[in-house]
């Protein structure tokens, strides 16, 4: 019995988006500040040993269902799968949840467990600690980054030379820029790999500028503050450090 166990925990971690003992509200916290629309993952519930949850967020809130194990197979509504894998598959194919409420949540963005994060941190001067009486267990982890970002940003145009306010998604290696925040199809993704370089801009009549230079164009954009014109700058450049590095291990492989 054991030994099962330990195979099972073994091929939900393979999943990649398996969080172990994650709490709900743990849970909540991390897909409300870093996932998106569509954003799940797998973690123990904590009602009964042979019940999971799958935790998906959709637009402003998070949902929660069971996923029962049986021993020999998966449950997950009124449908059973014979292993994880065709659980896995079903969720590629069929991203649709339907809740009491009513509400359809899709299934877009496996939530992983284990992510590489950007460096953007401050440095601490001064740290004085206080007793608060609080233990360990009542503090929720931190949620890892995923290196996204998404915020306005002011972008000046191909043609036109106008600036427009416009809404900014960072995701993997793609920065799509929608009309505003609600609008749900992008009005163009930029493909990050490639780009050659992102770097401050004094050229314009703005103040904190910045541009991405590809080959056939070079976007200018700015940021309300300096501040966050240089959290723009620093993720984007770990970005591109992180192609480079991708690409540099795909010729070493090549060439061995």
């Amino acid at each position: 019995m054991a030994q099962r166990r330990e195979l099972l925990e073994r091929e939900l971690v393979a999943l990649g988006w398996y969080h172990g003992n994650l709490t709900r509200h743990a849970a909540e916290a991390l897909l409300l500040s870093n996932g998106k629309d569509g954003s799940y993952l797998l973690r123990k519930s904590n009602e009964r040993e042979d019940l999971y949850s799958l935790s998906v967020r959709g637009k402003d809130s998070v949902k929660h269902f069971h996923v029962e194990h049986t021993g020999t197979s998966f449950k997950f509504g009124f449908n059973e799968f014979s292993s994880l894998k065709e659980l896995v598959m079903h969720f590629a194919n069929q991203p649709l949840i339907g809740s009491e409420t009513g509400t359809l949540i899709v299934l877009k963005h496996p939530y992983p467990w284990q992510v590489e994060e950007p460096s953007i941190y401050e440095s601490v001067r001064v740290h004085t600690a206080m007793q608060t009486g609080r233990t360990e267990s009542d503090l929720v982890p931190n949620a890892p980054s995923l290196g996204t970002k998404e915020g306005y940003l002011i972008k000046q145009g191909k043609i036109v030379k106008s600036w427009k306010t416009r809404w900014f998604t960072l995701h993997r290696y793609e920065l799509k820029y929608f009309k505003d925040q609600t609008a749900t199809e992008p009005i163009r993704a930029l493909d990050l790999t490639e780009c050659s370089a992102v770097q401050f801009d004094y050229s314009q009549e703005r103040v904190n500028c910045f541009c991405l230079v590809f080959p056939l164009r070079t976007y200018y954009l700015c940021a309300k503050t300096g501040i966050e014109a240089d959290e723009w700058i620093k993720i984007l450049r770990w970005k591109l450090s992180q192609i480079r590095k991708q690409l540099e291990e795909h010729n070493a492989t090549l060439s061995s």
